[in-house]
């Protein structure tokens, strides 16, 4: 890790998240928020022994156990309980990149110096990520409310040196872990369990992750578009700047002005039609994509505002002299915008699977399952069998979660968001989506070389020409799962300019 993100106040742009993690760099913790921190927990600890008021799940218990006053010897102990009855997650692990971004993200929240714990708590979570001590978490668990209790307590194990670690590509307990790096575990105080646990985090890092995968398959998406509407030998007027200039949604403008760039020049947009309208798969482009780039626009707003607060509770303001108990954990945003943003990702693959059936369908001088001799080769025929499951099954994913909600805490926590089920379902969406890009990208490839000797633009031709050295042209049947993958791997390692 040669470069090091420093953790301030300043807000962080998703685009400096994803520079971040591009450039696997390190973290440290600012002079001014190491002072921030300390002066936090300063406060809050001569608040502690200069009164006897009870404080929420400071010196009180938790949930519906909210009017149980705990003494202060116990008030340690009660901390420590805290993390170890939460850690109740189960199902899948969280993959380690989420879990990564789960520690940046608590480290930022507790950074501002309202939460009340300790600095060298805050700068732990600091060491494990500096150190690739990932801690092992589990995607089920959390409301969406009162933070995202079960996975961030399984974040928080590994500080007391109890649960597990990914450490060096082996799961671990943690304990042995800290002993190897010749560290004691954190002795928590008052206030620091809840501060761990409240927060959201997970949820968070879901919608974080969505968003900038999302950015990146949207480019993926426009590219995919234009190769098709060549290969389908398409009409370029329903992209006519005029057109969109008198609907101006600024999604819509912008795919619209995005195609005809990537076509500039194209031999195969540029020959004489017979045809007076396309399909609504390319003629609609504009406006089905640039809904999802708006709607991305308005998420994206989201996730930077959440990353960059504070959303644990109580919060404490020594400069004012309060400790405010709220409702900042709730992540009903979160929930709302990654359900809105598996929607809108949603419609660029089914609309992608539409052009592909399209595509396939022997249209337009195109062959039959764009093979040479159909019938002794089935070609692309089942490639959009497989897409239209993946769209199928995106329909059911994106049923909202944030619809939902459920009673818990013995009525305490009446109202839920289901931030953390509306996450994990953006992160199989987006995987989705990525695999019905893959699918029309080798479609088009394959269509465009039935358009041979004529060309697409230049930019796209040399796109084209660097997948061939990665997919073959499929002049006979073969196992076309392979393909597929490697698809989808080039789709990630190939950076669009």
């Amino acid at each position: 890790m040669e470069d090091i993100f420093t953790i301030s106040s300043q807000p962080v742009a998703l685009d400096q998240v994803r520079k971040f993690f591009e450039a696997n760099a390190g973290l440290r913790l600012s002079e001014e928020v190491q002072q921030k921190v300390r002066h936090c927990r300063e406060y809050l600890d001569h608040k502690l022994q200069s009164t006897d008021r009870s404080f929420y799940g400071i010196n009180t218990g938790f949930g519906s156990l909210c009017n149980v006053q705990i003494s202060r010897e116990e008030l340690r102990d009660l901390q420590i309980n805290l993390v170890q009855s939460h850690a109740c997650g189960m199902g899948e692990e969280v993959p380690v990149p989420m879990v990564q971004l789960m520690l940046l993200l608590k480290i930022k929240s507790l950074g501002f110096g309202y939460s009340g714990v300790h600095l060298a708590t805050v700068q732990r979570l600091v060491d494990f990520f500096n150190k690739g001590v990932t801690p092992v978490v589990y995607q089920m668990g959390s409301l969406g409310a009162s933070g995202d209790l079960a996975p961030l307590a399984h974040l928080s194990l590994p500080l007391l040196g109890l649960g597990e670690v990914w450490y060096k590509g082996v799961k671990r307990p943690s304990a042995g872990v800290l002993k190897e790096l010749g560290w004691s575990s954190i002795q928590l105080e008052e206030k620091e369990g809840l501060a761990l646990l409240n927060g959201t985090q997970f949820s968070a890092a879901y919608a974080l992750h969505g968003i900038l995968e999302a950015q990146r398959l949207f480019e993926w998406a426009t590219v995919c578009a234009a190769l098709s509407l060549d290969a389908f030998d398409g009409l370029i007027e329903p992209f006519d700047a005029r057109l969109h200039r008198i609907r101006p949604h600024q999604g819509q403008q912008l795919v619209a002005a995005s195609v005809r760039k990537l076509l500039e020049g194209s031999e195969l947009l540029n020959r004489p039609k017979e045809t007076v309208q396309d399909p609504y798969a390319f003629r609609c482009v504009p406006q089905v994509h640039g809904a999802t780039w708006d709607t991305m626009h308005y998420v994206q707003n989201v996730v930077e505002t959440e990353i960059n607060g504070v959303t644990d509770n109580p919060n404490i303001f020594p400069d004012e002299d309060v400790i405010l108990s709220g409702g900042n954990f709730h992540a009903q945003p979160l929930a709302l915008a990654s359900d809105f943003l598996a929607i809108a990702l949603a419609e660029l693959g089914s609309i992608s699977e539409r052009r592909v059936y399209q595509l396939i369908s022997g249209q337009r001088g195109l062959p039959a399952f764009l093979t040479s001799n159909p019938g002794l080769y089935s070609g692309l025929m089942i490639p959009q069998y497989t897409a239209a499951s993946i769209v199928s099954q995106n329909k059911q994913l994106c049923t909202p979660a944030s619809v939902d909600s459920i009673v818990s805490s013995n009525g305490q926590e009446d109202h839920v968001s289901m931030a953390a089920n509306a996450g994990t379902k953006l992160y199989r969406v987006v995987e989705n989506v990525e695999r019905l890009l893959a699918i029309e990208f080798m479609t088009a490839a394959q269509a465009l070389h039935f358009r041979k000797p004529l060309r697409t633009s230049e930019p796209l031709e040399t796109l084209l020409e660097a997948y061939r050295k990665k997919v073959p042209f499929l002049d006979s049947d073969r196992v076309l799962s392979i393909d597929m993958h490697a698809t989808v791997a080039f789709l990630r390692e190939t950076k669009l300019a």
